[in-house]
């Protein structure tokens, strides 16, 4: 019979919303897990627990990702920014958030904070995105409560807005 040999926690250093931080777990914990247990990040939800609903997405070194897919290890050293640090301030919303408060793009909220954490990524890569290209990156989340039609409105609007401003920074 094969014993299991318990592993020796390991510590985890990590940029967490531009702030350095660190804890200990075991090897095999979750970065969602981490985030939420060891750092208090509870902004970042965990529904399937198999990347397929996106609550628990996160960036890693400005990528989005599943953190229900990510074990903490793998981000030694690396930056992970969560839907707490999207807005840069406390008591601020980024743009997204504020397009999203705007056009009631979110319901019961539990899966809200993945789906801002997607849209940010998807906005630096695709500035200036069609409907159905919103849609089809809306198409990795699953969300019980909206028809997403309010989140698409919101993050065309926010796209709308940066080119504007993109538009009168080149101008001035």
């Amino acid at each position: 019979m094969k014993k299991h040999v318990k592993s020796e926690p390991a510590v985890i250093r990590l940029t967490l919303n531009g702030q350095e931080r660190s804890g200990s777990c075991e090897p095999r914990t979750l970065l969602s897990d981490f985030l939420r247990d060891g750092l208090g990040a509870t902004g970042t939800h965990v529904g399937c627990e198999h990347g397929v609903c996106g609550a628990c997405t996160v960036r890693i070194d400005g990528v989005a990702a599943r953190s229900c897919l990510t074990l903490a290890v793998q981000v030694d050293g690396r930056r992970v920014d969560t839907v707490e640090g999207l807005a840069g301030g406390k008591d601020a919303l980024s743009d997204l958030q504020e397009a999203f408060r705007r056009n009631h793009a979110l319901q019961c909220g539990f899966c809200t904070a993945g789906i801002l954490m997607s849209c940010a990524d998807y906005l630096e890569r695709k500035p200036d995105p069609s409907e159905e290209e919103v849609r089809d990156m809306l198409s990795g989340h699953l969300c019980r409560c909206t028809g997403y039609t309010n989140i698409v409105k919101a993050v065309l609007e926010t796209a709308a807005a940066r080119r504007a401003a993109r538009t009168a920074d080149t101008n001035a």
